[in-house]
């Protein structure tokens, strides 16, 4: 659970935002129209900027009774029309289908940004997949689905394909896992979950670190201080294609390349 605390990196990320374009700009921007899709969950702003984060469905048990659900969740029929500046107050509530709505919210906001004043300072931008901006060396430890050793850090094995099974290591071995590892590439949902903190806070020194995948927003600064050399985020450049996709159960694969473009920022 992501602690409400104001010294996160979610809260960091919020802060730098709401700093770059002003609480008036908050107040005034709304949400145009939300989806809650099963893979990912998008935004419109109406300004007509988007932004995306992934649907922690697997994290909300919840969802699979409607009374108790409905707790967990935005209230339907009342998010479009909310101001930003309310939506983003989710970043600190315990659920987290609350909390991905507020994530894509302010990845929009960080695309707006980037529209106004282009890239973001302290970074250098590459098109394409964050894992072709981290110069992995062989022999180098790292967490990824490679030809070099590496470990699979997850909440459980439930998710892990049955080649993958053998490289598992429970989360409560972060610590010992990150701390040795030469590289270490997580996903934007640990932005959700509320695990990035402690695993970025595990980095050795030099080694180098990604976190990728739609949820992450597309701000250096709050990343650098924490350790991380690439973002490997998403800027939504069709947004109403985007969300009609994400209300028919789209993905990645009907997206990325499309309305969707990948960007890492290098740090």
């Amino acid at each position: 659970m992501l602690n409400a605390a104001t010294d996160g990196l979610l809260a960091e990320l919020h802060a730098d935002v709401a700093g770059a374009l002003g609480a008036q700009a908050l107040e005034r921007l709304r949400i145009a129209r939300a989806v809650l899709g099963i893979f990912f969950t998008g935004v419109q702003l109406d300004n007509g900027v988007g932004g995306l984060c992934a649907t922690p469905v697997k994290s909300v048990p919840e969802a699979v009774c409607c009374p108790s659900s409905a707790l967990a969740m935005p209230v339907p029929g009342r998010i479009a029309g909310r101001s930003a500046a309310e939506v983003l107050q989710d970043l600190y509530r315990p659920q987290d289908l609350r909390r991905a709505l507020a994530i894509a919210t302010l990845n929009a906001l960080a695309e707006t940004l980037w529209q106004r004043d282009g890239p973001p300072p302290g970074a250098r931008v590459e098109e394409g997949d964050a894992f072709d901006a981290l110069a992995i060396a062989p022999g180098q430890r790292a967490l990824r689905r490679s030809g070099q050793p590496f470990h699979v850090l997850e909440l459980g094995p439930s998710t892990l394909k049955p080649e993958e099974l053998p490289f598992y290591a429970p989360a409560e071995r972060a610590p010992e896992i990150v701390g040795g590892a030469d590289v270490l590439i997580t996903t934007g949902t640990t932005l959700v979950n509320g695990t990035l903190d402690d695993l970025l806070r595990h980095l050795r020194p030099g080694a180098q670190a990604a976190v990728v995948g739609p949820t992450a927003t597309l701000r250096a600064a709050p990343f650098a201080r924490r350790g991380a050399t690439v973002v490997g985020g998403t800027r939504v450049r069709a947004p109403a294609e985007l969300l009609d996709l994400l209300a028919e159960g789209g993905s990645g694969y009907h997206f990325f390349g499309k309305s969707v473009e990948r960007i890492c920022l290098c740090l």
